[in-house]
């Protein structure tokens, strides 16, 4: 029996270490048949051996989505190890600590222009890097955290991932014609190391799993990133500009 991704090229982004959603979503789309390649930053030898944590080798290749060199040649460098891609998945986010923790109103503009950029807009730069590569069927997905609400904690990064969503339903209308989808997975708080950098991520946390109809466990990735591999797979083929929900249920609850 064939896999869910049986053939796909992936790109993946996002791998620090393997407690990473992109680690596990990489892991799950090799199980399911997909050629994978690996995009880090900054500690690449640490990337790669986690790369090598993974059922099957991948490829690492340099990207700082701030980086206009890197984001230019990232189709060449890609076409190094696969012919095209049929999903890119887009798991960056960053912001400077006065952006987190409780002072939103101190934070400066420059933090936050910073956030903003490599959260949110850097989903279109990655896009269009990868867009030569990209063909009708193919799926772009970006890892979100709902930005309907402001959350404890969160601030200026849940301004971010608001922007996100909002670029990629913008993105979505671009790139419909073309073929391609793209969409976000909207995960409940799972143990990451960039979950780790946020100052109270642990009340954040706390009582998540109460409150899910279904369940939640902030060490298990593993619902996300079959989510991720489904809406990377053809099996929804006109779903486009949606935010897909991975929480346990707590959206759907007036808590």
């Amino acid at each position: 029996m064939s896999g869910l991704l049986e053939g796909k090229r992936i790109l993946v982004t996002g791998v620090i270490t393997d407690a990473s959603i992109a680690f596990h979503a990489a892991r799950v789309a090799q199980e399911q048949g997909a050629e994978v390649v690996l995009t880090g930053f900054g500690r690449l030898s640490l990337v790669r051996r986690i790369a090598g944590r993974l059922p099957k080798p991948a490829p690492v290749l340099e990207l700082d989505v701030t980086n206009a060199e890197h984001l230019d040649s990232l189709a060449d460098r890609v076409r190094e190890h696969v012919d095209g891609l049929d999903g890119v998945l887009h798991s960056i986010g960053f912001a400077p600590q006065s952006c987190l923790g409780g002072d939103f109103l101190a934070a400066p503009w420059q933090d936050v222009a910073t956030a903003l950029e490599i959260s949110a807009y850097s989903l279109k730069s990655l896009t269009t890097a990868t867009l030569p590569l990209l063909g009708a069927g193919a799926s772009i997905v970006g890892m979100d955290f709902d930005a309907r609400v402001a959350w404890p904690a969160y601030d200026w990064m849940g301004v971010a991932k608001a922007a996100l969503e909002s670029t990629s339903r913008y993105l979505a209308r671009e790139l419909g014609p073309k073929g391609i989808r793209v969409n976000l997975v909207s995960a409940g708080p799972v143990r990451t190391m960039a979950a780790k950098s946020i100052p109270g991520f642990a009340d954040l946390e706390a009582g998540w799993d109460k409150r899910a109809p279904l369940g939640w466990d902030v060490n298990d990735p593993e619902p996300v990133a079959r989510s991720v591999c489904a809406v990377l797979s053809d099996w929804l083929p006109k779903t486009t500009g949606s935010m897909i929900m991975v929480d346990g249920g707590v959206h759907a609850l007036g808590i």
